[in-house]
């Protein structure tokens, strides 16, 4: 499906000119090869090419001019502090115990999953005494993670934590949980990777203990760096080359109300200048926090 509407865009009678698209599923190899001659420019949003896609194409500024740059957020950060923020709340552990994790990824091939895995994994690597039992491939759905949940429950009855890639993984692990009797945010420990109301809430009431959001304003990123391109003289045009910015950040208990009403009113505010700042972390622009709508005199 992907690639049939970049074959529409790139090579039908009225073409855009410019084309944003994701490497989900690694279709960018192809879109760029569908590209060429269409005079469409092409920018890669959330998931760019991977290391062995660029060292198969060449040399891409030569072979494929039209291909402008890309904008990812720091995927491989929002994995390391989401797990680091679940074993926190298990510690300190008596010495020779040990706490069992289990931890569901997107697919094998999405530059996404892969990065948030090896943050996940990072994190880890810090804290000996959790043993991560095993990496499902829930493919980003509630449906299959139920069903591989239900197995590993069974298989790891001792499960206290698990990380999740995105919150539908988490929420089918929650399901499988509570059918055996369980109990989401006690009896096991949760985490994910999104920011819509449905996490937000989760963390509210406490079955979500762990939630990193922001990677969603990537877009509206992408299309502020387009519009300083695009209006630039021809002459002085560079790429925009390959940027990896800090969009993805823990959302503190504190802060989750406010989160959860800018969420459900659409009032987060982009900052047209932030590329022009050279401030990181979580009081950089690109932090959803900085785009929080002020609070009030009411404190609201």
């Amino acid at each position: 499906k992907l690639l049939a509407l970049a074959r529409e865009t790139l090579q039908g009678y009225v073409r855009p000119d410019y084309l944003m698209f994701s490497n989900e599923l690694n279709v960018a190899p192809e879109i760029l090869r569908m590209s060429t001659g269409s005079g469409v420019k092409l920018f890669a949003v959330n998931n760019t090419l991977t290391a062995d896609q660029i060292r198969i194409l060449g040399d891409l500024p030569t072979r494929y001019p039209d291909f402008i740059g890309s904008l990812v957020g720091n995927d491989e950060e929002g994995g390391y502090l989401t797990a680091k923020r679940l074993i926190s709340l298990v510690l300190p552990v008596a010495e020779g115990q040990v706490v069992d994790m289990l931890a569901f990824s997107g697919t094998n091939t999405t530059p996404v999953s892969l990065q948030r895995e090896k943050g996940m994994l990072r994190a880890l690597s810090e804290h000996p005494e959790v043993h991560l039992r095993q990496i499902a491939l829930g493919g980003w759905r509630r449906d299959r993670a139920v069903e591989q949940a239900r197995v590993l429950f069974r298989r790891y009855p001792q499960t206290r934590l698990v990380w999740a890639a995105n919150e539908q993984m988490a929420f089918g692990a929650m399901d499988a949980l509570r059918e055996k009797g369980g109990k989401p945010g006690e009896d096991v420990l949760f985490s994910a990777i999104n920011g819509t109301a449905l996490s937000l809430q989760a963390q509210l009431h406490g079955s979500l203990s762990a939630v990193a959001t922001g990677h969603f304003t990537l877009g509206g990123w992408a299309i502020i760096l387009l519009h300083r391109y695009d209006t630039a003289q021809k002459q002085a045009r560079q790429q925009v080359g390959a940027r990896i910015i800090d969009v993805l950040h823990l959302v503190e208990p504190q802060d989750t109300q406010r989160f959860l009403d800018a969420t459900r009113d659409e009032r987060y505010r982009l900052d047209t200048q932030a590329f022009n700042v050279d401030v990181f972390g979580e009081e950089s622009p690109f932090s959803l926090k900085s785009m929080l709508p002020p609070v009030g005199p009411s404190g609201k």
